[in-house]
């Protein structure tokens, strides 16, 4: 039976489903070929059906296929004797239908819903000009009725970006503009932006464009941070690569400050003024200021002129009693500019007639007798004759004492006798008839040129006597009881006045009783005891000083101190000791540009009393070549703030700095707490790292087979490099190359290290950690505290070759970059060379006496007696400074009691390590050979020689 179709619609064509009455569920009552028949009670259900074209209650929606889920697709219609879905053209069979059916309460309408399932493969296997699609086809008497199209579509979501966000760096206040472009997918992902793992909400300068970039149009400081845009879609969500965005600001220089008052109180000189890169000051990396934090200009001060007398004036006319009168004015010159008035009188007077003016007739002044005169001539003959008597018994007595004191003239500076009694090498023989040269054929003792090893260790003699006096550590308690034997030579010589100025006799000196002590005549040792292996550097040195002066070391630190004979008085002693403050070395002002360039130094006591300036050596990390650098040396006052002493490139007469490459040698005369800061001048300014890599087995590792690398990057000073040493021989570490030095520039680049060439086959490293860095500030402002940074490696089996080979780079960016090799068998026992500054056999901290100086004492008093005096060929203490390279501040010295004493201590500061006697040897030569005439020599006994050698 075929299906009957009203309303004139077609036949369905090949391939069409065909509907039967008995198939459609009775939808037609009787069959088609008995329709003619029947017309009124078909008529009769038509009416029961309703009389309209199919209306859609639900028609199928679009759709997507996730992973492999079909679809349902939905079509409901009323009033409806037939209803089926239509795919891609073709008729859906059937069998896929569901089909549901029920009359409409109110109107009595048929209402059929009919729902099919769509597959993934089905979509897949579709290959048209367009999706995948199907619709919803409804049956009434009065004709068909189509649902809309519906596509079908198999979602997803690719996993790559199409545009990832950039990072960038942008300045303050300036525009911020992110990209991205999602990943494609079906349906298309939606995009939202994420600031440091949180949702980035807009505001008024945040927003986001339709195309998904954005745009934050004025950039704070706190839009610094990690963003990243998500997309997602039905299928899944992807994440993009994180963008960096750094605002930065960029420095800005403060207003100059007033000009500094002229640093002469004469003539020419200089005044400066500064400022400094802190409006703003340089944020996340902004540039710093370009031009000069300091300006130097010429300054003109008037000198003072001191008054003088001008010519007295005529007397004046004799006055009725007798007297007559001058004056004169302080005129020639006046006083100008604080100079000082005329002394004396402004007015003189005088009696005119001799003694014999008469008034009223009346003799005013007898004339005295002349036996009278005779007798006042006779006493002032004999007063003139009894003086010059006097003067000439002391002369005669001065150059008797003189000639006891010494055989030889003073005034004499034959090199050949100044040299003859120290010269390490090159030996030369007395001249031909000399007859002030003793002992000329004797050869000298090469031993008085020693060398000693940097840094300074002191070799204790075998008949040095030991014993305990823990009193004298009274000031510095914590150097009691640790186990050190430190053997420090004491000198001290009985006398009731053995006290420093101020204390009493019967009042015990720091600890020290008076019987037992400081009143014996022979020479006392005292040892204090100090651990041998300390768990951190030890940083004091104490020893007690007398007359003969001495020297005192911080071991392994490149700190000493250098007390001259004679600066303490004699019969005296004081206990001096120095300390190293590291904690100290922060604490300069945050608003001052300048760093640390060396560790603070203490040396007392503060009631010390000298005579002449000490000589304290201090290492430093700054590298002073060029005019990059403004250093200072600063002294820490009581409220905890450094108030500058001077300037190394400046003159003072109250101390003298003589700056060299890794050195700083400084004559002082007050106690206290010192150090060297720098302030950078330019960008170019450069201070020395040291770097090294330890390694050690990996005690964080769960299993036996890690080890670990750790980079140290310090101050270029020995103190800062020892706590290093030390720190690394506690917990077992090896050092695995020999250190280097780089220069790390003050252009607000950060240091980065990177581990690199590490056998990926044989080792495996802890992720994100092969490059790791340090920021600019970090390393500028370290104050000698070390920086450090590890890097965890892993062998994949014991298997495993234990050999390790690679390489770290340091470097810092825009700047100087040194490689560290590393080959190591991670199954060595013993412990690699530790550097020789950390070992701990350098454990002597003092000497005193003859044997802490190079020169011999006779020499040394020799040469001093010698250049202090000026004579007419100007062979004084400035030639003598300006032969031994010491040739600027020549005015600190010129304010010194001994000039020529003062220099040599500063020599022997200087070539403390070498003991080089050679360069003062060749000094002498050349001032003997200025000479134009023959002058005597004089040398020195065997026995000073052997007093200088040690």
């Amino acid at each position: 039976m075929r299906m009957h179709v009203a309303g004139g619609a077609q036949k369905p064509r090949a391939g069409a489903v065909i509907f039967t009455a008995r198939e459609s569920h009775g939808l037609l009552s009787t069959p088609l070929n008995q329709e003619t028949s029947d017309r009124k009670g078909a008529r009769g259900e038509s009416l029961q059906n309703g009389g309209t074209l199919p209306l859609f209650l639900e028609e199928p929606v679009d759709a997507y296929i996730v992973k492999s889920n079909p679809i349902k697709l939905r079509c409901r219609a009323q009033p409806a004797l037939q209803i089926f879905f239509k795919c891609n053209g073709e008729w859906v069979h059937q069998s896929q239908h569901s089909l549901q059916e029920h009359t409409d309460l109110g109107t009595g309408l048929m209402i059929r819903e009919v729902m099919i399932n769509v597959s993934r493969q089905q979509v897949e296997e579709f290959h048209g000009p367009e999706d995948y699609w199907c619709l919803c086809v409804a049956w009434s008497h009065l004709g068909t009725s189509k649902s809309r199209k519906a596509t079908v579509r198999i979602a997803y979501l690719r996993k790559n970006f199409e545009q990832d966000p950039q990072g960038t760096e942008v300045p303050l206040n300036g525009m911020i503009v992110l990209h991205c472009r999602p990943p494609e997918g079906v349906p298309v992902a939606e995009v939202e932006w994420l600031k440091n793992e949180e949702p980035l909400s807009s505001d008024g300068a945040v927003h986001t464009r339709v195309d998904h970039n954005l745009i934050i149009s004025q950039a704070r400081l706190s839009d610094s941070g990690n963003y990243s845009c998500v997309a997602s879609n039905i299928v899944a969500k992807r994440r993009s690569a994180t963008a960096a965005v750094v605002v930065y600001v960029n420095g800005g220089w403060s207003s100059w400050t007033d000009w500094s008052p002229c640093n002469v109180q004469c003539g020419r000189g200089v005044q400066r003024r500064s400022r400094t890169c802190t409006n703003p000051a340089p944020l996340n990396g902004g540039a710093f200021c370009e031009g000069m934090s300091v300006q130097k200009s010429t300054c003109n001060t008037l000198c003072p002129v001191d008054g003088s007398w001008g010519e007295w004036a005529l007397w004046s006319a004799c006055s009725p009693d007798c007297e007559r009168q001058r004056s004169r004015e302080c005129t020639a010159p006046e006083p100008k500019h604080g100079g000082r008035l005329c002394d004396g009188a402004a007015l003189a007077a005088d009696n005119c007639t001799g003694g014999l003016c008469t008034q009223n007739r009346k003799l005013l002044h007898d004339v005295k007798p002349q036996g009278v005169e005779n007798s006042g001539d006779v006493a002032l003959y004999s007063g003139l004759a009894a003086g010059v008597v006097t003067v000439v018994l002391l002369i005669v007595a001065v150059t008797l004492y003189r000639r006891s004191q010494s055989e030889y003239g003073v005034d004499v500076i034959d090199s050949s006798a100044l040299t003859g009694g120290f010269q390490s090498f090159s030996f030369k023989t007395s001249r031909q008839a000399n007859p002030l040269l003793i002992n000329s054929s004797m050869q000298p003792d090469l031993t008085v040129s020693r060398t000693y090893t940097s840094p300074m260790c002191f070799q204790d003699s075998i008949d040095k006597e030991l014993m305990a006096e823990s009193a004298l550590l009274d000031p510095l308690p914590d150097l009691k009881g640790k186990g050190l034997e430190e053997r420090a030579e004491y000198h001290v010589m009985s006398h009731p006045q053995t006290f420093p100025r101020g204390l009493a006799p019967d009042i015990p000196y720091r600890g020290v009783s008076v019987g037992t002590t400081l009143g014996r005549r022979s020479r006392n040792l005292f040892t204090p005891q100090v651990s041998l292996t300390p768990s951190r550097p030890l940083h004091k040195a104490t020893a007690v000083f007398g007359h003969a002066g001495g020297r005192l070391v911080v071991p392994s630190t490149g700190i000493s101190l250098l007390v001259p004979h004679g600066g303490i008085a004699q019969d005296t002693t004081w206990e001096m000791y120095m300390i190293i403050n590291q904690q100290d070395s922060s604490t300069v002002s945050e608003d001052e540009p300048e760093i640390f360039l060396s560790p603070a130094v203490t040396y007392g006591p503060p009631g010390l009393d000298l005579s002449c300036p000490i000589a304290m050596t201090i290492a430093h990390c700054a590298e002073a070549a060029g005019n990059n650098w403004t250093i200072r040396l600063k002294r820490q006052t009581q409220d905890n703030k450094w108030e500058e002493v001077m300037s190394v490139d400046e003159e003072s007469t109250c101390c003298y700095c003589l700056l060299e490459a890794r050195r700083c040698h400084v004559l002082l005369e007050q106690p206290g707490r010192y150090a060297l800061l720098g302030e950078p001048l330019t960008q170019e300014a450069s201070k020395r790292l040291r770097l090294a890599v330890f390694g050690s087995a990996d005690g964080a590792s769960a299993s036996a087979l890690g080890f670990a690398l750790r980079v140290y990057c310090v101050d270029d000073t020995p103190h800062a490099f020892q706590e290093v040493a030390v720190g690394e021989r506690s917990r077992g570490g090896r050092l695995l190359e020999e250190p280097k030095v780089m220069l790390f520039r003050g252009n607000s680049f950060n240091l980065q290290v990177s581990i690199q060439d590490v056998p990926q086959l044989l080792w495996s490293i802890k992720p994100f950690t092969t490059c790791q860095e340090f920021s600019f500030s970090q390393v500028w402002a370290s104050s000698q505290r070390p920086l450090q940074c590890a890097f965890s490696l892993e062998r994949y089996s014991h298997s495993t070759p234990p050999q390790l080979s690679c390489k770290i780079s340091v470097r810092q960016v825009k700047g100087e970059e040194q490689i560290l090799q590393v080959y190591t068998s991670v199954a060595e026992n013993e412990k690699g060379v530790v550097p020789f500054f950390a070992q701990s056999d350098c454990t002597v901290t003092s000497q005193t006496g003859s044997r802490a100086f190079k020169i011999p004492l006779s020499i040394r008093q020799r040469i001093s007696a010698t250049f202090d005096i000026a004579n007419a060929k100007g062979k004084d203490w400035q030639l003598l400074a300006q032969k031994l390279h010491i040739d600027r501040n020549l005015c600190y010295f010129a304010c010194q009691e001994s000039p020529s004493s003062v220099i040599l201590s500063l020599w022997e500061a200087q070539h403390q390590d070498s003991g080089d006697l050679d360069s003062l040897a060749s000094a002498l030569e050349e001032i003997s050979q200025l000479q134009s005439s023959g002058m005597a020599s004089f040398g020195c006994s065997r026995d000073e020689q052997d007093s200088g050698a040690h």
